[in-house]
């Protein structure tokens, strides 16, 4: 654990302005294209997550400095396991799961890079370089839950009510090799209950399964491994 509140705020200033660059330039900005409909993403969502938890932690760095430039930074631990969490299953979903869906030439875009990589990684160095060991407390892996699942509350809802996320286009017109435009309801292939239908529960569960066992094993971590400074 390091004390060095002077390179804890630079760190985490910095790991602010990279996920909010990161953002910007995902959501189009720097292209003077700005999409709207990308906040209706988790990607996003996560992100926005991590730009608010890296301010908030920076605030409070710079209110600890006032008493010295040494001491415990394990301010909010929870919620830094929290964001960890919630960050990296947005890295190992797209990585695991996304990436045949996405066009080649994107992957190593620093667009894609930045938020499916290295934020969420920015967050788990935040929590491992600053938190306080052995403050967890084992209800902390269930809170991990909250924001997942609110968010698949908000996809379904949004889905349910008519938003179309884009237009797949699929053979089967009137006609034998018609083409047609497909309105694709759900952000993402494992919640998408038109086409999977009961399977898309399953999808879910198991990366919700997922959050949990990497929550456990950070707890386990936290708990066994992890000392002191």
């Amino acid at each position: 654990m390091i004390q060095n509140k002077r390179f804890a705020l630079c760190f985490r200033l910095g790991s602010l302005l990279f996920a909010l660059i990161g953002l910007l330039s995902q959501i189009g900005v720097f292209r003077g294209s700005l999409s709207s409909a990308a906040f209706m993403y988790y990607t996003i969502q996560s992100n926005l997550l991590a730009a608010a938890l890296f301010a908030f932690l920076a605030v409070r760095t710079a209110k600890c400095l006032r008493d010295g430039a040494h001491g415990s930074l394990g301010m909010h631990t929870r919620i830094g396991m929290i964001c960890a969490v919630d960050l990296l299953v947005t890295m190992v979903v797209f990585w695991a799961l996304l990436v045949p869906m996405v066009p080649a030439d994107y992957l190593w875009t620093f667009d894609n890079i930045a938020v499916h990589t290295v934020t969420p990684l920015l967050c788990l160095f935040d929590y491992i370089l600053f938190s306080h060991p052995k403050r967890l407390k084992y209800r902390d892996v269930y809170y991990v839950c909250i924001f997942p699942v609110c968010y698949v509350i908000f996809s379904v809802i949004a889905g349910l009510a008519g938003y179309v996320y884009y237009y797949s286009t699929e053979f089967g017109g009137a006609f034998y090799g018609d083409t047609v435009a497909v309105p694709v309801r759900f952000p993402y292939f494992f919640l998408d209950f038109d086409r999977l239908e009961a399977m898309a529960a399953v999808y879910s569960g198991g990366i919700l399964l997922f959050f949990l066992l990497l929550s456990h094993a950070i707890f386990l971590i936290d708990r066994k491994v992890r000392k002191p400074s």
